[in-house]
């Protein structure tokens, strides 16, 4: 048998197509030629157990081997193997005959996958590395004969007969020039870790060394031998493919560890997805620990379809706030192309990316109903991703609010309606506002956070990375009359103002001459002097930002399109008590006298903000050593 050929098309050569079309990482070419010889491998499996098949299965097992010498890679199985006939139908007329046809309409195309879908071109990425592919076949039909193409990237093609004995396939690649990269051990090593670690077919790469007990020597201590063994480089049998109630808690964890050898800490939990209707899919999800540093560790969910990995670049099937998650999805459902494996939102994957966020939001809500002491513990860890999801999924949110929880500075827990029950009859303003006081800083608003607490009102902690956007998130949620104030942005009795208010024990004179005196003694712009009837237990001064002017700045130093207020300078408001007798005694000092009182009262104030550096605190040192 000796047959040559022209494929025949009506357009220049297709190959050069192939490369810069489909294939920008070529690399891929490996699964591509990989994941065929698994196909081919279960399609035997398959006419075994429909009867169609009567012979001995025997090893399946993929072969991937290279010989740097003679420049070749070359993938063996033992699947269905082809005839002549089928070589010239399959891999010559079904990727070719429609050749014209691909070159009219690949460029209309959504994605590479409705082009390898139509055209069958998956096996000519070998091209992508080779000058010349060649086809050793033998099928499993009866009295089939051996069958050998081979093709050197042009339109020629010739099919000859065969010299392989058994059962199944060879692509031989004779590498180009460009590709001797690929002819390393461990450059092969590395694709088919990244492509087919978790493949249903075995698939052998060599040999590896291994150590075997060999009995004991003379002092009676184990001893070892080192033996080759099979390098099988996949798990064929991964946890996301079998059923969750045949798998306990290490297993899961296992799977993890397999998953991120290097990751230091455990998952704190995990879903396990399986759904077959309206489309396709499993996986295994995991909440891993999200420190408070904003970790937004993407690319940790990898992307599988029937076990053989497409990309770790999920972000248009896993909604934007779940790329904090780790672990697997598996969906013969999502299209894909073969070049950078970029999805392309169709129906089906929005479809997912719902599914996905609604199992998430069941199953944090199950593990807060189950145990919300645990859930509280765990807070630190997953409060993050919770808020971050609550604010960029309106239907995770929806879902959250019932187990979204704030923390008081006391260490309490309450979820959103706890809290809103807890302070709207106390923390309510003269004019019906509830208001929220918050810190973002305990250490740092210390003394404004004892000033709040001795009017009877609650502190929350809001001093995560998202925790600026999160406050606006429980005004809006909370309702027109929520309002939300950190706690220095104003004195107690401004942060919630009441009806009844202290009297001014100052004169009108006194209080012009107090705030002269105080001016003068700051003598700074971004300062803005004001004299107020505050308890005389209260501090004597108080240095505070306008809570909305600092919202929006913080606002625009996160990214949340508030960069005009990002550019405007700080502006403070100095609150002097008139009522405490320290500022009596600095009007009725002499003006040197009084001026150092209020640069010294004021000094402080900014001492307990953190805003005294520099010169200014080296000089409230030494006149602080000065006055003892």
């Amino acid at each position: 048998m000796q047959e040559k050929g022209s494929i025949s098309i009506h357009t220049e050569n297709i190959f050069p197509v192939i490369k810069k079309f489909l294939y920008s990482d070529n690399e891929i070419f490996l699964r591509e030629l990989v994941s065929n010889a698994v196909d081919a491998s279960q399609k035997i499996k398959r006419l075994s157990s429909l009867g169609q098949f009567q012979g001995e299965l025997g090893d399946l097992t993929v072969d991937v081997k290279f010989d740097e010498a003679a420049k070749t890679i070359t993938i063996s199985d033992r699947g269905i193997g082809m005839t002549a006939d089928e070589i010239k139908k399959y891999i010559n007329q079904i990727a070719f005959s429609g050749a014209t046809e691909f070159m009219e309409k690949f460029k209309e195309a959504n994605d590479a996958n409705e082009i390898i879908g139509r055209f069958g071109l998956g096996f000519y990425s070998a091209f992508m590395v080779a000058d010349r592919v060649e086809i050793e076949s033998l099928s499993y039909q009866e009295g089939a004969e051996p069958a050998h193409w081979t093709c050197d990237g042009s339109t020629s093609y010739e099919i000859s007969e065969g010299s392989r004995t058994d059962r199944g396939t060879d692509i031989i690649l004779h590498v180009n020039e460009e590709s001797i990269e690929f002819l390393n051990r461990s450059r092969l090593g590395d694709i088919l870790n990244k492509y087919a670690r978790f493949l249903p077919v075995p698939v052998r790469f060599g040999t590896k060394t291994e150590s075997q007990a060999d009995g004991e020597d003379e002092e009676g201590k184990p001893k070892y031998t080192s033996i080759d063994v099979d390098n099988i480089i996949n798990n064929t049998n991964p946890a996301w493919t079998k059923a969750p109630a045949d798998l306990k808690d290490e297993d899961y964890l296992a799977f993890y560890r397999e998953l991120y050898p290097n990751s230091m800490d455990e998952p704190l939990f995990w879903i396990h997805l399986n759904v077959d209707y309206p489309f396709n899919l499993t996986g295994i999800l995991y909440f891993p620990k999200v420190k408070n540093e904003m970790e937004i560790q993407r690319n940790k969910i990898q992307l599988y379809s029937r076990q053989v990995f497409i990309t770790d670049e999920v972000k248009d099937i896993v909604p934007e706030f779940l790329m904090l998650l780790q672990g697997v999805i598996d969906s013969p459902d999502i299209p894909l192309n073969v070049s950078r494996s970029f999805l392309q939102a169709d129906s089906n994957v929005k479809k997912i990316n719902n599914y996905i966020t609604k199992k998430v939001a069941d199953k944090l809500n199950e593990l807060f109903k189950a145990d919300r002491k645990n859930f509280e513990e765990k807070w630190n860890d997953i409060g993050l991703f919770i808020k971050y999801g609550m604010l960029s999924d309106e239907k995770f949110a929806e879902k959250a609010n019932d187990f979204c929880l704030l923390k008081s500075t006391d260490a309490s827990s309450y979820t959103l309606k706890e809290y809103y029950e807890k302070v709207k009859d106390i923390q309510v303003d003269k004019d019906g506002n509830i208001v929220y006081l918050y810190t973002n800083d305990q250490a740092q608003q210390d003394g404004f956070i004892g000033s709040v607490k001795a009017k009877g009102y609650d502190v929350l902690v809001l001093d995560g990375p998202l925790d600026t956007h999160f406050t606006s998130y429980l005004e809006q949620k909370g309702g027109e009359k929520v309002q939300a104030k950190r706690v220095d942005a104003d004195v107690v009795d401004k942060l919630i103002p009441k009806d009844e208010q202290q009297t001014l024990s100052l004169s009108e004179d006194e209080s012009k001459k107090a705030s002269e005196i105080f001016e003068k003694a700051i003598a700074r712009t971004d300062m803005k002097v004001e004299i107020d009837a505050l308890a005389s237990d209260d501090l004597p001064v108080a240095v505070t930002l306008d809570e909305f002017m600092r919202r929006m700045k913080d606002m625009a130093k996160t990214g949340g399109g508030m960069g005009f207020y990002g550019t405007l300078p700080d502006n403070y408001k100095v609150t002097v008590n008139g009522n405490h007798p320290l500022v009596k005694r600095i009007i009725e000092s002499g003006e040197d006298e009084g001026a150092r009182l209020a640069k010294q009262a004021f000094d402080l104030a900014l001492l307990s903000r953190g805003l005294l550096t520099g010169a200014d605190l080296t000089s409230f040192v030494k006149r602080s050593v000065e006055m003892i």
